[in-house]
């Protein structure tokens, strides 16, 4: 009976002393203003600008007492309760659209925002169109209007809008932010460098726009100032769970694992529901011996995003770690079946089916992931219907679906990569290369400049390809597959100096399973004449993977020179040549290395 009366209590008296509170404010207002109501509002107003719902809240509770009607303060009631992450209430305040003429700007724009979160898209469109009708020339509804309009895949007017509040209010730090945003997805991380710092020197305490400007440094590998940002940022919003996260990166990618672990349990779980989070939880979790809770984080990322290829490649890893042999060659039979696997993920798959004692199966995986294709197109990925369409001979009719898309969305990142994908996978290369560059002026991804290179190639235009990689280098000095491709040009076009500078760097960014990277760079070690480096990443490559010919044909490069391995470097290029037609074994007895 006395836990009933206090769950009774803990129910009531909340409510109660807001009500005496708002009570006690009113009254102390009613004996110096005419019109207390008002000036409730503007404090309550204020409040919110800073972030207290709670203290928004009492004040309009006591404008109501004072006669304020409930259709003048709904869009802030609203708004207060939004502040408090009770969506809810929130929705009880501005769903009815209810709202006085001299703020149905404010409710319109804060009902636009509650949808939105909720995901309901179409009807926060209709609600922010009717706050812009009423607030034509408000920048930061039309920030709030392109966040919208980018989440519902309508790339080209978000990009419009960004731009639009840019130009009415240039110093809005909102503004400038979101389009920092959208520059570094479109142009990259340097590019967006600038927007956020104009952001931070309009509003230098404004903790989103620090926090995006130094995630953009992480990512350039500038870290002591990723960190001195973060730090700024925590002494400004203490506990910020996005700035410990963004430390705990930094930490992970200096090996120190358990600080980023640390760091990580500092976000108090906020961020969980990011892939980010979970791709980073389960890298430390696989670094820390713990198979089991890595393999949870990453089918979570792989929920989210389901064509992340290193998640995949790291789940397989955290499998294999478990001994769970069977379950790693059913997890990805889909993928390999389809051929979508890499070359590490089927060379895992072989290792699992080795254990398993089917050599047979494992055999012919070890032979595929030995000869991996230059390019694999991801039709099936990022395409979905058109890819069984296309593997079924029917192009043309992928084709027209493809156009139809891009027709009915043409701002949308979606439609323009796609109908490049059907565009390549016809063999069409300039015509792919046009949608894909459209494609681009949305975002620029990995996988985008992969395909743009594709197409370069099957238009035979190497200049092209070269001009567009150097560019994105310039401006995504750290990405793994740019260095990679850029490794792949120099040494096609004859400059093993620079192929090998990049597969240096690839190498120290943890790379030292990579069967085609330490062959590469062997071959790239043979040609500037360093020996001794070419045959260790020979060996490495060939130890690795005995069956891969790749690998054979840069230790068989690596010793070529020297009379005295003939014999063995006959063996290794005979083997090279024989993988796939005869077992290895066909090679001169006691020839090859051991």
């Amino acid at each position: 009976m006395a836990k009933r009366k206090w769950r009774w209590a803990a129910l009531i008296v909340p409510p109660l002393l807001m009500l005496v509170m708002g009570s006690a404010l009113a009254l102390r207002l009613t004996r110096g203003e005419a019109h207390p109501e008002t000036s409730l509002i503007e404090q309550a107003r204020r409040s919110l600008l800073r972030g207290d719902g709670i203290d928004a809240e009492v004040k309009l509770r006591a404008a109501l007492l004072q006669g304020a009607a409930r259709a003048e303060i709904a869009p802030f009631m609203g708004q207060a309760y939004l502040a408090q992450g009770d969506r809810s209430r929130a929705r009880q305040w501005l769903q009815t659209g209810a709202f006085a003429p001299s703020t149905a700007g404010e409710g319109w724009r804060a009902l636009g925002f509650l949808e939105r979160i909720d995901g309901n898209l179409e009807a926060s469109a209709r609600a922010y169109d009717k706050a812009l009708t009423i607030r034509p020339d408000d920048a930061s509804l039309w920030v709030e209007l392109g966040r919208l309009r980018y989440v519902a895949g309508d790339h080209g007017r978000a990009i419009a809008a960004a731009e639009r509040a840019i130009t009415l209010q240039p110093d809005d730090v909102r503004g400038l932010e979101f389009q920092g945003q959208l520059v570094r997805d479109r142009s990259g991380l340097t590019a967006a460098l600038p927007w956020f710092e104009r952001a931070i020197a309009a509003a230098p305490s404004d903790v989103s726009a620090l926090l995006e400007y130094a995630a953009t440094l992480g990512e350039l590998g500038r870290a002591s100032e990723c960190l001195q940002i973060t730090r700024r940022a925590l002494e400004l919003g203490s506990g910020n769970p996005r700035a410990y996260y963004l430390q705990a990166l930094i930490a992970a990618r200096a090996g120190r694992y358990p600080l980023a672990r640390a760091l990580l349990i500092r976000t108090g779980g906020r961020l969980d529901d990011r892939p980010g989070v979970q791709l980073l939880k389960g890298s430390l979790e696989l670094a820390s011996g713990n198979p089991g809770a890595a393999e949870e984080a990453l089918e979570a990322v792989l929920r989210a995003r389901p064509d992340h290829r290193a998640a995949k490649e790291m789940l397989l890893r955290a499998i294999a770690m478990s001994g769970r042999h069977r379950y790693a060659t059913m997890r990805f039979a889909d993928e390999i079946a389809g051929g979508g696997a890499s070359p590490y993920m089927m060379t895992a798959v072989a290792r699992a089916f080795e254990a398993l004692g089917d050599r047979k199966a494992a055999g012919e995986l070890l032979e595929r992931a030995a000869r991996p294709p230059a390019f694999s197109l991801r039709v099936q990925a990022s395409a979905g219907r058109l890819g069984g369409m296309l593997r079924a001979g029917r192009g043309q009719a992928a084709l027209a679906l493809a156009e139809a898309a891009l027709r009915r969305a043409p701002g949308s990142y979606d439609a323009r990569s796609v109908a490049g994908d059907v565009q390549l996978a016809l063999g069409h290369g300039k015509k792919a290369q046009a949608r894909y560059a459209l494609a681009s002026e949305i975002r620029m991804p990995d996988s985008l400049l992969e395909r743009r290179l594709a197409a370069y190639a099957m238009a035979g235009d190497r200049s092209g390809a070269e001009a567009l990689l150097q560019a994105y280098l310039r401006q995504n000095p750290t990405s793994r597959a740019a260095m990679r491709l850029a490794a792949e040009l120099a040494s096609r076009s004859g400059d093993p100096d620079s192929a090998r500078a990049a597969l240096l760097r690839l190498r120290a960014d943890g790379r030292e399973q990579d069967v085609t990277l330490l062959s590469n760079l062997a071959a790239a070690e043979t040609a500037m004449e360093n020996p001794g480096a070419a045959r260790e990443a020979a060996w490495r490559a060939y130890r690795l993977q005995r069956s891969s010919p790749v690998a054979a044909e840069a230790l068989a490069m690596a010793y070529a020179a020297s009379p005295r391995h003939a014999a063995m470097v006959r063996a290794l290029r005979a083997k090279a040549g024989l993988v796939g037609n005869k077992p290895a074994a066909a090679s001169p007895p006691g020839a090859l290395p051991p």
